[in-house]
């Protein structure tokens, strides 16, 4: 395990470790949907590439739902989207 998973981690720290390997991953993320995106216009015809997105789209959603606790269910954030349309 990495350093900053010990267990003579505070709770805050624990906390700031994980907040700054999330703003990590959403870089990630970025620079692998442009990736995705890139490929996705040199083969316009594979509805694949649209699945994939459709799957990430419904994994952000349910992280959405967890982390607002609750505030926000699912169909909350879906229905966010849709006025967003």
């Amino acid at each position: 395990m990495p350093k900053r998973r010990t267990t003579n981690q505070t709770a805050a720290e624990r906390y700031a470790a994980s907040a700054l390997d999330i703003a990590r991953l959403l870089d990630v993320l970025q620079m692998e949907l442009d990736r995705h995106a890139e490929a996705a216009k040199a083969d316009p015809k594979n509805w694949g590439r649209a699945g994939d997105l459709d799957l990430v789209r419904s994994n952000l959603i349910d992280i959405v739902a967890f982390i607002s606790g609750a505030e926000m269910e699912r169909e909350d954030v879906e229905r966010f989207l849709a006025e967003a349309e």
